[in-house]
């Protein structure tokens, strides 16, 4: 099996990949943000950024505070925000079947049993996948210019 991970980019500063979708979706479990926050192990404070971009980057909000009740209120998903949680993963998974039909053959050759993911993974656990990693590495082997007199 292959999976992919991928973000979509609707405008500059306006992306949602699967750690903005899983926060959504962990908000629709709980309704409440910080156990939304721990449930996909991250802190209040980036779930909270994360929400805060979800929200300015669309003209419907995806999340909407609801007050009162004995927990004294949380977070509900609108029906704009279950939509793109809807679609997001409708996609993924025509995704992933598109690329376990392309790229089977070749996954079965990797070697041995599925990695996890390098990162904390989501909220079902790690993530196993078989995908490409990038590195950059700087400036290694670079000497400083010498001073001019």
């Amino acid at each position: 099996m292959v999976n992919v991970r991928f973000r979509l980019d609707f405008a500059p500063g306006a992306s949602v990949g699967p750690g903005k979708i899983d926060l959504l979706a962990a908000i629709d479990a709980e309704g409440s943000l910080s156990a939304a926050a721990r449930s996909v192990g991250m802190s209040y404070r980036r779930a909270w950024l994360l929400l805060d971009s979800l929200n300015a980057s669309f003209d419907s909000p995806v999340t909407r505070a609801s007050v009162g009740g004995r927990g004294g209120g949380g977070v509900l998903l609108t029906p704009f925000g279950r939509e793109l949680v809807r679609h997001y993963r409708e996609f993924a998974a025509e995704l992933d079947a598109l690329a376990s039909r392309r790229w089977g053959r070749i996954a079965v050759r990797h070697g041995g049993p599925p990695r996890p993911a390098r990162g904390k993974g989501t909220a079902r656990g790690p993530t196993l996948s078989t995908g490409v990693t990038a590195v950059a590495r700087r400036g290694r082997g670079r000497k400083p210019a010498a001073k001019q007199p």
